[in-house]
């Protein structure tokens, strides 16, 4: 195995390149009882287009990576929980729009629990009767999401931005759009995209590396899998305009719950480009709606936000997207009060005080989350995929001038990228 040395965060990580194609990554940790595994395919549901070998284009129907993570829980004879459930492991797994993900966390049991997540995800079963069944189980998901404001006035907000890309639709799909699936297309989706030579494994916590490592050697080499498949993703081209400014929906709610959100303009960025994009776009987020900014305290006490009041990024090489809002009595208020604040933050800049202060809060809460195996296992895998390396998040913050962060205020938070969506109630 490889080793990579962080001695800035005394981290070890070993990276091995199996003879299937399969990433393997170990992050032994001392002094932690509790190991956590992630297996991850570079599959989720924007992936419904695409070429297999040179061959004729697939179209897929919409919802069918996140039907497919639930379907591999269960095999002929038996639901993968209960296998989990007997080794005192906790496991989980979820479809983003980018990647489908395994996972499990225990304390006992580490290399049985392991074996169970290789194989149940390596071993598929689909058969008609039960993807039928599932139909009716996803469909109810679908939904109770429907009916969920906080869902509701994201997923509003997303078609709102995007006029033709892909994140503009549900990952879980509709009914209407689930209802075709069969067993055959999930055999064709599973064979396209889960081939290990698509796939990361991460492990990290207490546990033997040279164990863990031998481990999964010898259960992959037990293992026969055709040569990799040469895989060609097609996407619409989106439109750098938002396709509405306003969204509205009524559901049952106490208070209005409203989003705001700023769309990307330049994309297919990489690496560490697109790390130091996502990392400078926080730090200015925070710099002027966290809960330490003027802006936050004011309108906090004034009652116009409440403590739902968040922002976020999302950073893909494809696409990107802030969002920030929460539940307000007064959603138009909001709307006019952000604008205004941007307008004002340009103006007159962002003081070099603040923005220090902020850079060192934002590598102390780093550091920090690197106790928790959760994070370090999903946000090492998520990056990985769009060549970021989790352990660069500190020199790249160390890197980031206040220069660079107003340049990204003034690029970036555009009303002409701006789309708002609301949730009121329906009385």
């Amino acid at each position: 195995m490889k080793t990579v040395t962080f001695d800035q965060l005394n981290e070890t990580l070993y990276h091995e390149k199996l003879p299937n194609g399969l990433s393997v990554y170990l992050l032994p940790k001392e002094g932690f009882s509790k190991t956590y595994a992630v297996f991850t395919t570079r599959y989720g549901s924007n992936d419904s287009h695409f070429r297999l070998n040179n061959q004729e284009t697939i179209n897929v129907p919409d919802g069918i990576a996140h039907f497919l993570e639930h379907k591999l829980f269960e095999k002929e004879d038996r639901d993968v929980f209960q296998d989990f459930s007997r080794n005192g492991a906790s496991y989980n797994a979820f479809t983003s729009f980018n990647r489908t993900a395994y996972l499990f966390s225990s304390t006992d049991k580490v290399e049985e629990n392991l074996k169970i997540l290789l194989d149940f995800v390596q071993e598929p079963y689909f058969s008609e009767a039960s993807v039928e069944k599932e139909k009716g189980i996803i469909g109810q998901e679908i939904q109770m999401y429907d009916d969920n404001p906080d869902w509701k006035v994201y997923v509003n907000l997303l078609k709102a931005m995007y006029q033709k890309y892909p994140v503009r639709i549900e990952i879980a799909g509709t009914i209407e759009t689930i209802t075709p699936i069969t067993k055959d297309m999930l055999y064709q989706c599973y064979e396209t995209f889960y081939h290990p030579s698509n796939m990361v494994l991460f492990v990290v916590g207490g546990f033997d590396k040279d164990q863990i490592g031998e481990l999964i050697r010898s259960n992959q080499q037990a293992k026969s899998f055709p040569p990799a498949p040469i895989i060609e993703r097609f996407f619409p081209d989106e439109p750098t305009e938002v396709g509405e400014k306003l969204v509205e929906a009524h559901l049952s709610v106490a208070i209005p719950k409203i989003y705001i959100g700023f769309k990307e303009v330049k994309n297919q960025l990489f690496g560490e480009e697109l790390l130091k994009r996502e990392l400078t776009t926080k730090l200015m987020l925070e710099l002027l709606f966290g809960n330490s900014s003027s802006f936050y305290q004011r309108y906090y006490d004034e009652g116009l936000l409440t403590e739902s009041f968040d922002f976020d990024y999302s950073n893909e090489t494809d696409y990107g997207y802030t969002i920030l809002g929460g539940d307000t009595p007064d959603p138009e208020k909001l709307v006019s009060v952000i604008t205004q604040e941007i307008k004002e933050a340009k103006a007159r800049g962002i003081d070099e005080e603040s923005f220090q202060r902020q850079k060192r809060r934002r590598i102390g809460l780093f550091l920090r989350s690197l106790n928790s195996l959760e994070f370090i296992a999903n946000q090492f895998t998520s990056y990985k995929f769009n060549g970021i390396d989790l352990f660069e998040i500190v020199p790249t913050l160390e890197k980031i001038t206040l220069e660079d962060v107003q340049k990204r205020m003034h690029d970036h938070l555009q009303e002409s990228q701006m789309a708002v969506s609301i949730v009121r109630s329906q009385a």
